[in-house]
């Protein structure tokens, strides 16, 4: 069954020649479904992997916009609708330079997964384009959004995709694209989730990603008798993902000490309090600013630039990052894919770091996968742990479909039932299946076994 993985692998790098991340988050996974394919041969007859692998579809198109000087750019806008087994295609837009088919095809395979564990009947998807939003205006952002949901409309509904944020994505370009959506099909519906609460959104969802991640830590601690508090945690990121995971710690007694973004990171000793986090959203969410003005701030913090070769997102990147040397209990990455490699891994280990939970999609190598695994350190990876932002989504389709809005006490609520639900689903998965304590090939197993025997279920399609 090892030769049956090599020889797939192979076939799909074969097949897409330069898509380096999409082959690293492919080898995760089939991986991990080694005992699973043994165990049940019905799987291979059916060429599940091999349908789960290439996309239902894929939608490439081009973005025209012009700026405020009037000058005219052309991006490059794409959907990727991988499954659609278990529910509509869910997925976010990323719009960032790095986006490329690779890129969104990694997403869109982990979405599927993720999805899955969740335990609601959504698909899986991803979309974006190389657009840029640093540095634009806000007519140019919308401009941008406008041309490109001209396009994306006629691919996405809320019976068919629903795309959220993502990196670059947030509640201002939502607000854009929904706007041209609406005036395009003539519907107000829940096509795309993210929305501002006064028209259609859900309360928590900003927070969700970064609460979930932090929930399924507590979950994972709970397993030893062990709790956040007290704990020093290091942050990755400075977005939202980051700050509503520095926030739930707070709110758990633990005590938090990096920010970071791609210029570098900071490091509080005294710990981020209440006031401090406030400061953090103000400036990436209102004034878009950097997080070197963090030391501005705060004087007794320390700011470390990180050169281009520690901050790649490159599976290849041989750097080491310097923010992983930072000593801490708990490791919360929530910035980008591949921003902790096998050096890092290391370092965390050596550093006394015991617990591991992804906010980003992938944001470890393979490599630093096994350090984890090998040092039996808590690791749970991010298809499970940061599976909250989308539940949350999952939960904002069915206030839209029944024309209700939930207290924020109440989807909080179920934003945790969910999180403890993926928890417990991947840890007896990993026993089920003769690795006890191996969270990813938990979430790996249990998230494809649903998409799988849905599959099965719907015949050769």
């Amino acid at each position: 069954m090892s030769d049956f993985a090599a020889e797939f692998l192979a076939t799909v790098k074969a097949r897409d020649p330069h898509q380096p991340e999409f082959h690293q988050a492919v080898q995760e996974v089939v991986e991990s479904l080694v005992p699973v394919l043994e165990r049940h041969p019905e799987y291979r007859e059916a060429r599940i992997l091999e349908r789960l692998v290439e996309q239902e579809r894929i939608v490439q198109f081009r973005v025209p916009w012009m700026d405020d000087a009037g000058e005219i750019h052309v991006n490059r806008g794409m959907r990727v609708q991988f499954s659609s087994a278990i529910g509509p295609y869910k997925g976010g837009l990323r719009f960032h330079p790095s986006v490329n088919q690779s890129i969104i095809k990694f997403l869109g395979f982990e979405q599927t997964f993720k999805n899955s564990l969740t335990g609601l009947p959504m698909g899986g998807a991803k979309g974006g384009s190389d657009f840029d939003p640093k540095g634009k205006s806000d007519v140019e952002v919308m401009r941008f959004c406008q041309s490109f949901m001209s396009e994306l409309h006629r691919h996405v509904g809320a019976d068919t995709d629903v795309p959220a944020g993502d990196i670059g994505v947030g509640g201002r370009e939502i607000g854009f694209l929904f706007g041209q959506y609406k005036k395009l099909a003539n519907r107000f519906d829940g096509v795309l989730t993210g929305k501002g609460v006064n028209w259609g959104g859900s309360l928590i969802r900003p927070e969700a990603t970064g609460y979930g991640c932090v929930y399924f830590a507590q979950e994972m601690l709970k397993t030893r008798g062990e709790e956040l508090r007290g704990k020093r945690v290091v942050v990755s990121g400075s977005g939202n993902v980051a700050q509503y995971a520095a926030d739930k710690c707070l709110q758990l007694g633990a005590r938090v000490v990096t920010f970071s973004d791609s210029n570098g990171f900071v490091v509080d000793e005294d710990g981020v309090d209440a006031g401090k986090l406030d400061f953090v959203k103000k400036l990436k969410n209102v004034d878009r600013g950097r997080i070197q003005q963090y030391k501005d701030k705060y004087p007794r913090a320390r700011f470390h630039a990180v050169d281009a070769a520690a901050s790649s997102d490159s599976p290849d990147r041989a750097a080491a990052n310097p923010l992983w040397q930072v000593a801490c209990d708990i490791a919360l990455p929530c910035a980008t894919q591949n921003e902790i490699n096998e050096a890092d891994a290391n370092q965390l280990v050596r550093g006394g770091c015991t617990c591991v939970a992804e906010g980003a999609n992938m944001p470890t190598t393979l490599g630093g996968v096994r350090v984890f695994l090998q040092s039996k350190i808590f690791y749970a990876p991010g298809k499970a742990s940061n599976a909250g932002g989308v539940a949350t989504s999952g939960l904002e389709m069915s206030q839209n479909s029944m024309r209700l809005s939930w207290s924020r006490e109440e989807v909080d609520r179920r934003l945790r039932e969910i999180m403890v639900h993926i928890h417990d689903v991947c840890r007896t998965t990993a026993e089920e299946y003769g690795t006890p304590g191996n969270y990813v090939n938990g979430a790996n197993i249990a998230g494809f076994s649903k998409v799988a025997d849905a599959m099965l279920d719907q015949g050769l399609v």
